[in-house]
């Protein structure tokens, strides 16, 4: 067996084995980082940990440049989603840019479905990519309307609110936060309105947040109906 065959084809069953090893282990960096975390650990704790990302550093990287010598289009594999994310995932353990981005990790267990051979998934995946790639012109669309729209709001609050809360609402950048936690619906409550005029255009802008919650939703929900429909006509 080649190791190109042991890399790219998880049909044989060491292809396998590589594949569920990588994903085990990806697994074991991911709960390491989340111990990490923990206050008051022990320094034989975090020494142990050292040592698990250390050796999952050096397993990620191996098998990142065994992808890359193997691809048959080496920089479409780089440039690729998995490849991307193999690099964001090992990266900054190199170059001490002070940004950890370990729970990046995550999103390599994707590659779990096509290792197992979870075909009523894939064909899931599938269908939702089908969905926004159909829904793609209007989430671009709405999600540039959705900007235009939070920087108003922002604008708006802070010529309602910033005598009353000159700290709150110092600028309009100040506002920003207010316009995304009400435009959202989430409203932590941290910063609110005290003004009529104010709490008048919290409403409006409720209002507009509730459907900017439902729209891209009912966009996505109509664009899987119709992969799904496309789909039973194809098998049919």
């Amino acid at each position: 067996m080649t190791i190109k065959q042991l890399v790219e084809n998880s049909d044989t069953r060491a292809g396998r084995a590589f594949d569920i090893t990588i994903q085990a282990l990806i697994v074991v960096s991911l709960i390491s980082f989340a111990v990490e975390t923990l206050p008051n650990l022990a320094s034989t704790t975090r020494h142990a940990l050292d040592i698990i990302e250390l050796a999952t550093i050096g397993v990620f990287t191996a098998e990142y440049l065994l992808r890359i010598v193997v691809a048959d289009h080496r920089f479409r594999f780089i440039f690729s989603f998995y490849g991307f994310i193999d690099l964001l995932a090992i990266l900054p353990f190199y170059v001490a840019s002070g940004i950890d981005l370990r729970s990046i990790r995550v999103f390599r267990l994707l590659r779990l479905f096509r290792t197992l051979k979870l075909l009523r998934y894939g064909r899931s995946v599938e269908r939702l990519r089908t969905a926004f790639s159909t829904a793609r012109e209007d989430l671009i669309l709405f999600f540039v309307a959705s900007m235009l729209v939070l920087y108003v709001s922002a604008v708006g609050i802070y010529y309602f609110e910033r005598t009353a809360q000159p700290e709150a609402f110092a600028s309009i950048f100040h506002s920003l936060w207010w316009a995304v936690a009400t435009l959202t619906t989430v409203g932590y409550g941290d910063v609110y309105p005290v003004t009529v005029g104010g709490r008048v255009f919290t409403f409006i802008v409720l209002m507009i947040g509730l459907g900017i919650v439902a729209v891209p939703t009912a966009l996505i929900a109509s664009a899987l109906s119709e992969a799904r429909r496309n789909e039973r006509r194809d098998d049919g």
